[in-house]
């Protein structure tokens, strides 16, 4: 074995290809071809989109975890683990599992180069294969045509939100960025759309390839009820459920589009509503519009592209909030920085700007220069580090403020490494 620890093996993979990104599936199947069939022997569900698709992984993970299914998840990046992408019955992989991954990937590649997210993503795969899973849930890491999880056929392709982000692989448009996502569909087989009036490229790839149709608003809805919300579809009477313990309006709309899914999959692995019911009251996931309560409030969110900060700005003016706002913001350099921060005018009573520890991350001076362009009413502050903003937020706010985190995984990562998860909900 090359590595006998994590630690060594991630920082050895990181410089084991030229290109943090290079789309494409050739070399990913050439390795794969060494380790296992494409066709995997369970179900798999696949997840693409701009926004939505971890939230949408959790709430599958759930239900099926909450209806007796062994279920396998892979999901990236992750904010505090490795460990965190690769999920068996609801568990974390160890270490050791991993490393002995890394090292089969290793012997199977020859002199391929594999960049850090495609070993990543076949050790996840190997891993899964092995253990004797009910289903498979597959979040695609960047587009998806090109994704190296779309070396694998899913038997259901969901896709979420869709917006700009991602623009210098994906495109500039939305019609472009949308037939990249769409190029998770597969050949007659179900294809579920998780947002309104999808792109014209999306509609007709899915045509083209036979695929079954299921788009929000049209095949299925959803609207509120008086304990919740209701589902509704074409072929069955409205299904009364609890809201998704993940807050946000957008979150009922991930529900219903994974509720669809599994409605596809349903003569393979039937769910009763009661699991239903219970896999939504019981999905978590930290970063998503997290609530720390304490005598300040934080509020954690890994928006780092214009929808999700609009979605973010929605659920703020939802919160109560008595006191004043304090924004930690850091974010990377491929990112639209002026447009999130944009979404929050007005919101903000004062901005702690920051680098993350991520080498891509936009200094202080880069943020406040974006930030200042929307928020001339606001306070700004500049740090020579996250971990300096995350204090000084802190120092500044005084009982009933509130401290929102956003911007980026790695921004949420040091707010959570700093706060640790104590009163987490």
């Amino acid at each position: 074995m090359r590595f006998d620890n994590l630690r060594e093996w991630l920082r050895w993979q990181e410089g084991l290809h030229p290109s943090t990104i290079d789309l494409g599936l050739d070399r990913v199947a050439e390795v794969w071809r060494n380790l296992g069939p494409r066709r995997l022997p369970f179900p798999v569900v696949t997840i693409a989109g701009t926004n939505g698709k971890g939230s949408c992984a959790a709430i599958l993970e759930s239900i099926y975890s909450e209806a007796g299914y062994r279920t396998a998840c892979y999901t990236s990046p992750h904010l505090l683990r490795y460990n965190e992408r690769v999920r068996i019955a609801g568990r974390e992989v160890g270490d050791a599992d991993l490393c002995d991954s890394f090292d089969r990937i290793d012997k199977a590649r020859d002199a391929t180069a594999l960049t850090y997210f495609e070993f990543g993503t076949l050790a996840a795969i190997d891993l899964i294969r092995r253990a004797a899973v009910d289903i498979a849930i597959l979040e695609v890491g960047l587009g998806g045509r090109l994704d190296a999880v779309n070396l694998f056929d899913a038997d259901v392709a969901l896709i979420a939100g869709i917006g700009r982000d991602h623009t210098a692989w994906l495109g500039d448009s939305l019609e472009e960025i949308a037939r990249e996502k769409a190029g998770i569909f597969r050949s007659g087989r179900p294809a579920v759309v998780g947002h309104r009036k999808p792109a014209r490229s999306l509609l007709a790839h899915a045509h083209a390839l036979g695929c079954r149709l299921h788009v929000l608003g049209e095949a299925f809805d959803w609207e509120p009820d008086t304990n919740g919300w209701k589902l509704l579809t074409r072929e069955s009477p409205p299904l009364h459920l609890p809201a998704p313990a993940l807050r946000g309006d957008v979150q009922f709309d991930n529900a219903a589009a994974v509720l669809m899914a599994v409605a596809c999959l349903a003569k393979r692995l039937p769910v009763p509503v009661g699991g239903l019911r219970r896999g939504l009251q019981r999905i978590r996931l930290p970063g998503r519009f997290q609530l720390i309560p304490g005598d300040v409030n934080w509020v954690l969110d890994v928006a780092h592209n214009a929808q999700a900060a609009e979605s973010l700005r929605d659920n703020l003016r939802s919160l109560n909030r008595q006191g004043r706002t304090h924004a930690v913001f850091g974010m990377l350099r491929d990112k639209e920085p002026t447009a999130v921060a944009g979404a929050l005018a007005g919101l903000v009573d004062f901005w702690h700007l920051g680098r993350t520890a991520d080498p891509r991350s936009l200094s202080s001076k880069e943020l406040h220069d974006a930030v200042s362009r929307s928020q001339a009413e606001a306070g700004v502050r500049e740090y020579s580090s996250i971990e300096s903003a995350l204090a000084g937020a802190e120092a500044a706010s005084v009982p009933t403020d509130c401290i929102l985190v956003f911007g980026s995984f790695s921004t949420v990562e040091a707010a959570l490494r700093r706060i640790g998860e104590r009163g987490a909900r």
